[in-house]
């Protein structure tokens, strides 16, 4: 390539780039405009300064409840003490969830020690309720009512399980008639 025809080239590049800048419109820093402007930035407005706290605040609160959720899943024997440590972390800004959320996942070697169970008494009363339907196998209405006894023995058991346990007695003993019936 000559050096005429590489400064013919040079000038047209040159020449486009000024077309270019000469057809520019103006820059827009948004789509809107005018109202429609106004109107997006008050929604905007409202949606930061109601929706996200709330959000924030209802998000904070489930984290919260996820021990105490967990307890009763476990049926775990201190539920109740977990529900109000998670409540205290609440008004502790979190610092106690933590404490909560491994209290939630263990299970207390002397609770068991001390009561004969490591479970909730709200467990019994949910399992007396599948036995009075007929949805409790027989060996674990048996292991049930063993535990209650247990319970009875170290002098534990609750006014309401006491009256569980002699019903469930009897609730095992109607379900090995029909057994020794069909010998």
């Amino acid at each position: 390539m000559s050096m005429e025809a590489s400064i013919f080239v040079r000038e047209m590049k040159r020449a486009a780039l000024a077309a270019l800048l000469l057809a520019a419109t103006n820059a827009r820093a948004s789509f809107l405009s005018g109202e429609a402007l106004d109107t997006a930035a008050d929604w905007l407005a409202i949606f930061v300064l109601i929706l996200v706290p709330v959000t924030a605040i209802v998000l904070f609160w489930l984290v919260h409840i996820l021990p105490e959720k967990i307890a009763e899943k476990r049926h775990h024997p201190q539920k109740t003490a977990i529900n109000t440590l998670c409540l205290l972390s609440l008004a502790f800004g979190g610092m106690l969830w933590p404490i909560a959320w491994l209290w939630a996942y263990t299970r207390p070697v002397a609770y068991k020690m001390a009561y004969g169970t490591d479970k909730h008494d709200d467990y019994f009363v949910e399992m007396a309720h599948k036995a009075r339907r007929g949805e409790l196998p027989p060996a674990e209405l048996a292991h049930l009512r063993e535990e209650l006894e247990a319970m009875a023995a170290k002098g534990n058991l609750p006014a309401a399980l006491f009256e569980l346990r002699a019903e469930l007695k009897g609730l095992e003993t109607q379900a090995a008639l029909p057994a020794e019936v069909s010998r």
